[in-house]
């Protein structure tokens, strides 16, 4: 190692790029007058000439690691350690596990500068700040699983449902008892001087938890981590965490890459929504990242929700999480068959709703959003497709014009392509279709619509009926009397993988927002994803799911990677993964490529399914044949060479 000139720095840096070929540390001076580069500041280095480009600090040292040429970092742009040592960590474990680039989990992880709101920051810190006030009285009922963050706990923590009031500074407000019993956890970690992590789906989940948090812990204690929030806001509260004082951060999947080294508690809830899976290379799921957070801090770890995952059962199985359940909802839950008439709500549930809206609201919750969710043919019955993009024909409203539900476009002049007809007859009901059915039906009774246009939070207590969308239920002041759960029957009969298990998920999200003594009518299914909701729990329904998918060799009892790309980029990556012993290859097969490809552009894909213990190797292995293929000149336009996604769901969707 060539020696350096006495006084020189040398400091390593992650470049932001794409490039799976830049996925490494390089190597920089620390010219005169840039003292203040150290470990996590942003800085802009030089890369491929006189090309500049982002990237951050992750060590300094006084000897040079790279023997050749070492180029000036150019410019220092914030003294501001954003980049945590437990983050960069973080960052790398889940990339090499996800067989990733490292700068694609910081994008995630680390917001956008804010130099305005970096300022305060730092002239904040040159004085004594006044400490925050003491934690609210909670009674001693409130204590949720004492001792789990001091004894590093990790569960799996089936919550039952129900809501309660807890006082804010706008007045009493309602949230479920699960937002409590998190917020409760939390305060065992600030207690002990430690922060918290708690990750949930979105903006509903997260008012929830946030109202609970500053009833349990104080407002100034709770840091809000989120997409959503305005740049300046959102910067604030990264750097608050970058603090390491106590505090509670809550937010959607990225908040699990919080900085926080004095982690106490990491907590995830609902790990079996859809929504914390990284939509964005490497496609990492927050319940995993949190999973490999925990195990290189050592913190206590939390997997909750009303419905155990699949995922969660398999490492309750294995060991590596204990089983906990909290609470009891007193509820009676009604499977109901569907009439001979057609009629997608049974007299059952007629009844139920009937006798609760005496006194309280009634939740309808229904599939669709719109007014009729497909059309067809009056003279045939084909089904109504955009004349542009072959989309299904949807209708929003009564009275509305068709439209494409896909790129919607109006359907003007549309004409059957089967029978030359010209008339479309509604198929299916979506929200406002049964909202009017329901009002007809309730003469007097207000009917409120919650859905992706029709957002509404809460419902106050007052005797009503509220149709809503799945996910996109309100909380009803005190609970709802009665909930229905409509077109459960058309769920379970899409194709998927996880089909029955969203279904249970989503329909305990439900019967959750239910008062005690409410009646839930589950209309039109039966089976044992009726069972589960009709249970006391859903641990059984779990067990069986995993048990069946183990037989099947399917994910979470496997591990999965999708190897897609050209035909001999393709065969050079499987011939590398042969020798594993527990590894086996569905495939390959001829899927579609890009509208830019040229005849002779095919693209294959295969699946590969490996246990667990060889994720490490075939991470490595698929990492080095992408950036072969990467290396390797192609024609503008044509399709990637190789691209490689570990734990990709999309090829069994249509199971």
């Amino acid at each position: 190692m060539p020696a350096a000139p006495v006084g020189e720095r040398f400091a390593r840096v992650v470049v932001d790029s794409r490039l799976p070929q830049l996925d490494r540390l390089f190597e920089y001076r620390v010219p005169p007058g840039l003292e203040g580069v150290e470990p996590g500041v942003r800085v802009r280095v030089p890369l491929r000439g006189d090309r500049m480009t982002a990237g951050y600090v992750v060590e300094v040292a006084d000897a040079r690691a790279w023997e050749g040429e070492v180029a000036d970092i150019e410019k220092l742009v914030s003294p501001v350690p954003v980049l945590r040592p437990e983050v960069w960590a973080l960052a790398r474990a889940v990339a090499d596990r996800a067989a990733g680039g490292a700068a694609d989990v910081l994008r995630v992880a680390i917001p956008g500068r804010q130099a305005r709101i970096e300022k305060a920051w730092i002239e904040s810190r040159t004085g004594d700040a006044a400490p925050p006030p003491p934690m609210p009285e909670l009674p001693e009922a409130a204590a949720v699983l004492p001792g789990l963050v001091e004894a590093r706990r990790r569960i799996a923590l089936e919550c039952a449902g129900g809501v309660a009031a807890v006082e804010t500074a706008e007045g009493t407000a309602w949230i479920g008892r699960w937002a409590i019993a998190l917020a409760a956890l939390a305060r065992q970690a600030l207690e002990r001087g430690e922060q918290a992590i708690l990750v949930v789906p979105d903006h509903r989940e997260q008012r929830q938890l946030r109202l609970a948090l500053e009833a349990a812990v104080g407002v100034e204690r709770v840091v809000e981590l989120d997409a959503r929030q305005k740049n300046p806001e959102r910067y604030r509260g990264f750097l608050r965490c970058i603090d390491g004082e106590p505090v509670a951060i809550i937010g959607p999947r990225s908040a699990v890459y919080a900085p926080a080294a004095r982690l106490g508690l990491l907590a995830v809830w609902e790990d079996g929504d859809p929504l914390l899976a990284e939509p964005l290379s490497p496609w990492v799921h927050a319940r995993d990242a949190a999973l490999v957070r925990q195990g290189q801090s050592g913190c206590a770890l939390v997997i909750a929700g009303h419905a155990r995952s699949t995922d969660a059962e398999r490492l309750v199985e294995l060991g590596h999480l204990e089983h906990e359940r909290l609470g009891a909802q007193r509820v009676r839950v009604l499977p109901a068959a569907l009439a001979d008439d057609g009629r997608r709500v049974p007299a059952s549930a007629f009844a139920a709703a009937r006798d609760a809206l005496t006194s309280k609201p009634v939740l309808v919750q229904v599939g669709r959003p719109g007014h009729a969710p497909g059309l067809r043919c009056a003279d045939c019955g084909a089904r109504g497709r955009c004349t542009a993009c072959g989309g299904p024909l949807g209708q929003r409203s009564r009275g509305a014009a068709p439209a494409c539900r896909l790129c919607g476009r109006l359907a003007a002049g549309w004409r059957c392509p089967s029978c030359d007809g010209q008339r479309l007859v509604p198929v299916g009901r979506g929200s406002s279709r049964i909202a009017e059915e329901l009002g007809r039906a309730f003469p007097g009774v207000p009917v409120v619509v919650a859905d992706g246009e029709h957002e509404r939070l809460t419902v106050d207590a007052r005797p009503r009926i509220v149709v809503a969308t799945r996910g996109a239920e309100p909380i009803a002041d005190g609970g709802y009397g009665a909930v229905v759960l409509l077109d459960g029957d058309a769920l379970l009969a899409h194709e998927g993988l996880r089909v029955a298990e969203e279904a249970v998920r989503q329909w305990a999200a439900a019967r959750a927002l239910a008062a005690e003594g409410a009646t839930v009518v589950l209309a039109g299914v039966v089976g044992p994803a009726a069972a589960a909701l009709t249970g006391d729990t859903t641990v059984p329904f779990a067990k069986a799911e995993l048990a069946e998918r183990r037989q099947l060799r399917f994910p979470p009892a496997v591990r999965t990677a999708s190897v897609v790309g050209t035909p001999d980029a393709v065969a050079e990556a499987l011939e590398a993964l042969e020798g594993s012993e527990h590894l086996d290859v569905l495939g390959p097969v001829a899927v579609a490529s890009d509208d830019r490809a040229r005849p002779g552009d095919e693209v294959q894909r295969a699946i590969v399914r490996f246990a667990y213990g060889d994720g490490p190797r075939v991470a490595g292995i698929v990492r080095a044949r992408v950036l072969t293929a990467a290396s390797r000149p192609r024609r503008p336009g044509a399709p990637a060479r190789l691209r490689i996604r570990l734990d990709d769901p999309e090829p069994f969707d249509g199971l």
